[in-house]
This record gives C-alpha cells, sequence and structure tokens, in this order.
C-alpha cells in the first residue's frame, strides 16, 4: 500500500488528468457516456485506489475509452503535456504523475497506429514530434535507473517509427517548388503537372486554408 501522504498528493495529480482527459475527448453516444461514466467514478473513488494500488486497470479503462471516442494524438499529446506540469514531492506521487504520462504515450501509440496518411509531410512532422515526447519520457526512465520501463518505452518508440516509415514508403517523394505570387491550387497543379484535377494533392500536401490563395512556396509530388 502507499503511504498516506503521498496518497494524498497523487490524488489530485490522477483528478486533473481525468478532467483534462474527459475535456478533450469527444464525447458523444452511448461511447461517451461510457467514458463519463469511467471517469466520473475513478475521479471519485482515486484517494482509496491510490491508497491500497489499485489504481492502474481503471485509469487504462479510462484511457481506452478515450480512445475509442476518437481522442487524437495531439488531444493526448496535450493530456501528456498538462500532467508534465505537476510538480510533487513525494515519492509515490511522482511514479503517478509519470505512469500517466507513460499510460499517454502508449495511446498515442494505439492512435497513431490507426492513422490514415496522404502526405508525407504529415508522416515526417508526426514521426519528428513522436522522437521528441520519447527522448523526453526515455531519458527520465534511465535516470530512475527504471531497466524495464526503459526498455518497454524504447520498444514502443521504435514500433512508432518503424510504422511511420512503412507507412511513409508507398507515398510520392516531395519537391520544393517557388511561384513569384500565390495562386489557385487549380493553377498551380496545371503549371506542376499539366493536370489540374491535382489540386486537392496540392491542397493536402501544403495544409491550403482556402484553395483559391495558395502560399507561392512549398512542396509538390514528384510525380
Amino acid at each position: 500500500m502507499m503511504l498516506k501522504d503521498e496518497a494524498s498528493e497523487a490524488v489530485p495529480i490522477v483528478q486533473r488528468a481525468l478532467l483534462n482527459l474527459l475535456t478533450i475527448t469527444p464525447t458523444r453516444g452511448s461511447a461517451g457516456a461510457d467514458l463519463k461514466a469511467a471517469v466520473g467514478l475513478l475521479y471519485a473513488s482515486a484517494e482509496q485506489l491510490i491508497y491500497l494500488d489499485q489504481l492502474g486497470q481503471p485509469l487504462s479503462d479510462c484511457f481506452e475509452l478515450a480512445r475509442t471516442n476518437n481522442i487524437t494524438q495531439s488531444q493526448l499529446d496535450w493530456v501528456r503535456q498538462q500532467t508534465e506540469l505537476e510538480l510533487p514531492v513525494t515519492v509515490g506521487a511522482t511514479m503517478i504523475k509519470e505512469s500517466i504520462i507513460r499510460l499517454c504515450l502508449v495511446t498515442e501509440g494505439l492512435v497513431i497506429a490507426n492513422m490514415t496518411f496522404v502526405s508525407r509531410t504529415d508522416v515526417e512532422n508526426l514521426k519528428n514530434v513522436v522522437n521528441g515526447i520519447f527522448d523526453d519520457a526515455e531519458e527520465i526512465a534511465a535516470d530512475e535507473m527504471d531497466q524495464m520501463t526503459y526498455r518497454a518505452l524504447v520498444e514502443l518508440h521504435a514500433g512508432i517509427i518503424a510504422f511511420l516509415v512503412e507507412t511513409a514508403r508507398p507515398l510520392p517523394d516531395m519537391l520544393n517548388f517557388i511561384f513569384t505570387i500565390p495562386m489557385p491550387t487549380l493553377t498551380m497543379a496545371n503549371r506542376l503537372y499539366y493536370d489540374a484535377s491535382r489540386a486537392d494533392e496540392m491542397r493536402n500536401e501544403n495544409l491550403v486554408v482556402h484553395p483559391l490563395f495558395m502560399r507561392p512556396t512549398g512542396r509538390a509530388l514528384s510525380s
């Protein structure tokens, strides 16, 4: 069992993480109701579960319900970032904080595994984000001399990157282009490919807000 003072410090950390998770997760229909019920029950019983070292499964269930409610990787990353702002003093509360952060990472990996990409740039950007996130988590686990957690994080990190590499492989290579003035995506597609019907590719790859006003510089498919 966790010491009472450690459990008392850990309770608000867990409760804030639960509220953050519920606030940012889309909640519709029966799946949303299940998430709200699970979060409410865990919020109310957090102190007892932490004290008895029984928090793990109910907390994991809440994150899994958030995933089935279509929480995104960036939303999960926000929950993780908010938890990182916690400054616990006791060992037990610190362990709870790190457990929540690692649960965010695991859930992010599951979300990424079900993502569909149409842009090589999106894949490359997500790879950079994942590398930054896991570098910090792995360093903390290494500093704690927690070999099992460190190995698990490294394996999860490697698995996500391998998935993203394979996902990007069939996507076309990219080239940079420069025009002198902004143009509609239809005009740019016609100039680059002699095929205005590929305007949507230009818009997807360059995150164009309005197809009539595309920036004069960007990235295009190589073929």
